[in-house]
């Protein structure tokens, strides 16, 4: 892949919102979410549909495969698309050159189109949410608070505003302000006109995590059923294995007992997603967020981490106290601290 130095901006707003992450705008019942992709017409569109189907559907290598022939596509929305699932798509196989390369042209999209005096604005918001997306989901830090506001959202089409809102929500998360995040979520989901499964998932992990912040985990575990209810039809257990760092065992107490062989999907996605995440965001931030815990052993530290008891960690994930404390014992020898207050600075926020 050469790099494109100065890509076109198309010029129509309406072929953006065919375009732009179609699935994501996508409204399906449960369990159509690939013949819905299948169904459309437009070829580009479809490829772009198909492109999010793998990739939500924990199937990055094909994800990546379909996106990459649009990734210097003249069209706008379309090479936004493409390079913003391809970038994560490939943090899961460990591509991180490719992932390198799928930042940058979004960056290089984003640059030219506020550069541009007759770029239409739809454009830029979406550029805007593409580069926020991006930069809050790898929590890196903003060049601009955030690249789009409230205001602009109804410029996006309508799937894609309530994917905005799990961004929005999700870096005030990032922020601690577990609250207003909440209350993001919660206003998005009373003020969808109808059903946008992808974003709804994504809406609901961050309600998971928020009530594990506030320590309200028996809200977190509804957030979760609600959300698995809505994903498991059609397989689409990418945002759980994404989360699953920031969810506090919640998965671990909700999914693992009910549903074990999704429940091992899930976690061979998190291992592999994280460990991209990690190459990307640890040089970034010069942070050191840990990658020698296994997926339990992450998850009951972040609970400490937070000041959980080992009794509370007990009760909400199931195990025994002493279980708690063996992998609490096995967390400090692997990350070398003595006490729990020392492995904040291996977690995530």
């Amino acid at each position: 892949m050469e790099k494109n130095v100065q890509q076109p901006v198309a010029r129509s707003s309406e072929v953006a919102h065919h375009t732009f992450m179609p699935l994501i705008n996508s409204s399906f019942l449960p369990g159509h979410c690939l013949e819905t992709a299948q169904a459309i017409e437009d070829a580009k569109e479809r490829d772009i549909a198909m492109g999010e189907y793998y990739y939500f559907s924990g199937q990055p290598e094909k994800a990546a495969k379909e996106m990459e022939p649009y990734l210097v596509n003249e069209d706008t929305a379309v090479r936004l698309s493409a390079c913003l699932v391809y970038a994560f798509a490939n943090l899961a196989t460990d591509n991180i050159r490719h992932v390198r390369y799928a930042l940058a042209e979004m960056e290089t999209t984003f640059a030219d189109i506020n550069a541009s005096m007759d770029a239409p604005p739809e454009f830029r918001v979406m550029s805007g949410f593409v580069s926020a997306t991006a930069a809050v989901l790898l929590h890196l830090p903003l060049k601009d608070e955030l690249a789009f506001d409230i205001s602009e959202l109804t410029l996006l089409p309508p799937g894609l505003r309530f994917f905005a809102c799990y961004v929005q929500a999700h870096y005030a998360y990032l922020q601690g302000d577990y609250s207003r995040s909440i209350g993001n979520v919660e206003m998005a989901l009373a003020l969808q006109p109808q059903v946008y499964p992808i974003p709804t998932i994504y809406l609901r992990m961050i309600a998971v995590m928020n009530y594990m912040g506030l320590k309200k985990s028996e809200k977190a575990k509804e957030q979760m059923q609600l959300a698995w209810e809505l994903a498991r039809p059609d397989g689409l257990i990418e945002p759980f294995g994404e989360h699953h760092g920031l969810l506090g065992g919640v998965l671990e107490a909700t999914l693992k007992k009910d549903y074990p062989e999704d429940f091992k999907r899930i976690i061979n996605i998190t291992y592999s997603f994280s460990g991209g995440w990690r190459k990307v965001h640890n040089p970034d931030t010069g942070d050191d967020v840990a990658d020698n815990l296994t997926t339990t052993e992450f998850a009951i530290a972040m609970l400490a981490a937070r000041g959980w008891t080992y009794q509370e960690i007990s009760d909400h994930i199931g195990s025994s106290v002493n279980t708690v404390k063996a992998h609490m014992k096995s967390v400090m020898s692997k990350l070398g601290v003595e006490q729990k207050s020392e492995l904040k600075k291996y977690m995530l926020k």
